[in-house]
């Protein structure tokens, strides 16, 4: 299975939902992504009477997923209406939601006071013009290539103890190592049952962590694991090994590598950072702002660990911060009106 086929098993597309028109002229804002960052982001611009558009690719990472846990107030929700929630709250005020994927984001000329600009364009041909970009594109789970393993991702296949952790306890769990990481995995998923096993697949693990397991009862094979096996009804049975031999399993727990979506926007410039163990993703400061002057970043596309609540608080910061930034450049356009003679000197 090629990576762009394991990526399609994983996919789960959101239900289809009325898009709004893309708006015409100069927005406030766009928002580029459809999940709890950014739609919390393009909450707070819309009650602060800004206009704000958001781009919905409609995929989002955790739509495998049958709820959202580890979120007060919406623990067993699932993703799907989080997010139609999210965006008839964002519509209530004022935004608009949009569906549809990103092409190209890139600057455009400065307007006639100087404010910023710029230009984002739809595969279908769409564009429209902002004067800010809150980038919330989310993140892509890459998997090791291990067939059958992409299949069951977000139901028997997970990798966060704080998201599914509850839901899988007691069950024969088995860590499919990827590196160093996964250590810590381990222990993380031993607190939810009894009977676990760690897969070492090629990676290294030392002899203080293996008294470390041992101390806690996890068993560890060294023999690397060839594909995922299945019962008769579907369901994951277990993995088997190079040797032919088949270890049941009921779960298996992975630290996937995390990518950052970034595709269509190579031309914003922004930086990204390579983080140890865990992934790459865009490198951002205090409410996500970042090198390129305009931009922000919230969510799994910079936070590559941030669960739904961490992303929509971090989306619901960097909002407040370009409404804060547009605040201040709508008073430096009255100033230069007034200057040159004009009372309505305002960006917006």
């Amino acid at each position: 299975m090629t990576e762009k086929e394991r990526q399609e098993a994983m996919a789960v597309a959101t239900p289809p939902y009325a898009s709004d028109a893309l708006a015409e002229g100069t927005v406030d804002a766009v928002v580029i992504g459809g999940g709890a960052a950014g739609l919390n982001g393009a909450l707070i611009l819309a009650r602060s009477r800004r206009s704000v558009v958001v781009i919905d690719s409609g995929s989002p990472r955790n739509a495998p997923a049958e709820a959202v846990h580890g979120f007060i107030v919406l623990d067993g929700t699932p993703p799907s209406d989080v997010l139609r929630r999210g965006r008839e709250q964002v519509r209530q005020y004022g935004g608009r939601v949009v569906f549809g994927e990103v092409v190209s984001a890139e600057s455009a000329a400065p307007s006639a006071d100087g404010d910023l600009r710029f230009t984002v364009t739809l595969a279908d041909g769409r564009s429209i013009t902002a004067r800010r970009i809150l980038v919330a594109t989310g993140l892509t789970d890459v998997l090791p290539q291990v067939p059958g393993l992409a299949e069951h991702w977000g139901h028997s296949v997970v990798h966060c103890p704080y998201c599914h952790g509850w839901e899988v306890r007691d069950e024969p769990i088995g860590i499919l190592a990827t590196g160093p990481v996964s250590i810590g995995h381990a222990f993380l998923f031993r607190q939810l049952t009894e009977d676990l096993t760690y897969f070492t697949h090629g990676t290294g693990l030392d002899e203080d962590s293996r008294a470390r397991f041992a101390a806690r009862g996890i068993r560890v094979v060294d023999t690397p694991v060839t594909e995922v096996v299945d019962d008769e009804g579907g369901a994951l049975a277990g993995v088997r090994l190079a040797d032919g031999q088949v270890v049941a399993r009921r779960v298996v727990a992975v630290a996937a590598q995390l990518q950052a979506r970034t595709q269509g926007l190579e031309g914003l410039g922004l930086p990204v950072q390579d983080l140890p163990n865990l992934g790459r993703g865009f490198a951002s400061g205090m409410a996500g702002t970042t090198e390129v002057p305009g931009v922000w970043v919230a969510g799994n596309a910079t936070d590559l660990v941030a669960q739904v609540g961490a992303s929509a608080a971090a989306g619901a910061l960097a909002g407040a911060d370009i409404n804060r930034m547009l605040a201040i450049a709508d008073t430096d356009a009255a100033l230069q009106g007034i200057a040159g003679g004009s009372p309505q000197g305002a960006t917006r």
